[in-house]
């Protein structure tokens, strides 16, 4: 994705939100005229694919326990913790897009 002061940056931001989202919000003609709006939704996806791993973690062992070896539980424990993580940086990524989109601009700290 460009940064928010190149030209086009607006429209490699919107390609990205996209491909975080399931493929069909392609079809909705508001996320593709209306970027705020797609922010949102990209936001509220990837908000709930974080829950997703959160009760993964929770409930994995319980629920593989006894059906998969023990290496593979902890192997899925620790994959669901990785994505989690993953997510929560996007989430993050997502809200510094929605900012820019606002027309709020990033002052990096030192």
């Amino acid at each position: 994705m460009l940064p928010p002061q190149a030209p086009d940056w607006e429209r490699s931001a919107v390609g990205w939100l996209f491909d975080l989202c399931p493929a069909d919000y392609r079809a909705h003609e508001v996320l593709r005229r209306h970027p705020v709006v797609l922010a949102r939704f990209a936001a509220g996806h990837v908000e709930s694919a974080v829950e997703a791993a959160r009760q993964g973690i929770r409930t994995a062992r319980a629920e593989l326990s006894g059906l998969v070896p023990v290496e593979a539980v902890e192997a899925a424990l620790a994959a669901y913790d990785r994505e989690g993580r993953r997510l929560v940086m996007i989430g993050r990524e997502i809200a510094l897009v929605d900012a820019a989109l606002r027309g709020e601009r990033h002052v990096p700290r030192l």
